[in-house]
């Protein structure tokens, strides 16, 4: 029988408008087959919404965000707070399966691992569009169609459904880029950024995707628009030139060299013969949409990048390889 390490599941909240999320989310925790040590709600410079999650859960660690407003310095905000073996983090408006953790805590009985994800599942309120393509689901903070279907070594993890042992934050210090709210133009990918700086001072260590640990991320009608789709795209442009920036283009980009040039010309073509051979009229909509999101998210990281040029003379305030919580 594998014996499991105690587990702290953190979740970070910064809206009202969320509440209904959060409480599911909370619920789905509670509802484990493998109960965490503990479940940690760390709520974002919101006094109202601390107050009401405070008395909705008098019995869980509720904190406020002590550090620089943003999912950065909520999530260690929890981390500091943390007593587990493991720190787990799951979004406030996703609900995690009645398995999920104990999916993910089972990668851990093999000691060169040091970080679990796995997969997410868009819940759409609304029909999910005709037009929207499976290879673009991050757009919605899901896993995407290109990422492995099978238990396997990854990059990085994405942060809607992530864990790590405790050591790596002690070792490599929390996360630094701090998004704000749900989009903070250019501010995305602090788990990326996260899981490639724990990658360069831990190489011997691997992170793993394990699909079976599933969780379901909400995604509100808002967010199924294309205008949101084209938002998106583009701040992902501006956020991966500023990652480059960061850790290195050959590490910033490495996964997404193979989703360019294999993923996407998959989908568009796929996307085409849904149209052709099966009639399928939002398929050739689905092949535009991806060509779309490239040309958008291409040209959000060109203009990153020259960006970058300007804010020479003005460099990047210091960041140091040890960050303290």
């Amino acid at each position: 029988m594998t014996a499991f390490l105690t587990s702290s599941v953190i979740l970070c909240a910064y809206t009202e408008a969320r509440w209904h999320d959060l409480v599911a989310a909370v619920a789905s925790v509670q509802r484990q087959t493998l109960p965490p040590g503990e479940i940690i709600v760390v709520v974002d410079h919101n006094p109202r919404l601390l107050e009401r999650a405070r008395a909705e859960w008098p019995d869980l660690t509720v904190i406020e965000n002590s550090g620089a407003q943003g999912l950065s310095g909520a999530r260690n905000s929890g981390v500091a707070m943390a007593q587990g073996a493991l720190i787990v983090f799951l979004d406030d408006d996703a609900a995690a399966a009645p398995d999920w953790l104990e999916r993910l805590s089972a990668c851990y009985a093999d000691p060169s691992v040091v970080g679990v994800g796995g997969a997410i599942l868009p819940a759409w309120r609304e029909r999910q569009p005709g037009w929207f393509p499976a290879e673009f689901a991050w757009v919605v903070g899901c896993t995407y169609r290109g990422m492995p279907t099978d238990r396997a070594a990854v990059r990085n993890l994405i942060g809607c459904n992530m864990s790590f042992r405790r050591g790596v934050f002690d070792r490599i210090g929390g996360f630094r880029i701090g998004r704000v709210g749900v989009l903070s133009i250019g501010q995305e990918n602090d788990d990326t950024e996260f899981c490639i700086r724990l990658g360069t001072a831990q190489p011997e260590g691997q992170l793993i995707y394990e699909p079976s640990a599933s969780v379901a991320h909400n995604v509100p009608s808002q967010r199924a628009t294309f205008a949101y789709f084209v938002r998106r795209c583009y701040s992902e442009g501006l956020s991966k030139a500023r990652l480059g920036r960061l850790v290195g283009r050959e590490r910033g980009l490495s996964s997404e060299r193979d989703y360019t040039l294999r993923t996407l010309p998959s989908g568009v073509w796929r996307g085409l013969t849904d149209t052709l051979a099966r009639r399928d009229l939002h398929g050739v909509l689905r092949a535009g949409a991806i060509v779309a999101g490239l040309g958008v998210t291409t040209a959000g990281y060109a203009i990153g990048l020259a960006l970058q040029l300007v804010e020479r003379r003005a460099p990047m305030p210091a960041i140091t390889e040890h960050q303290p919580l």
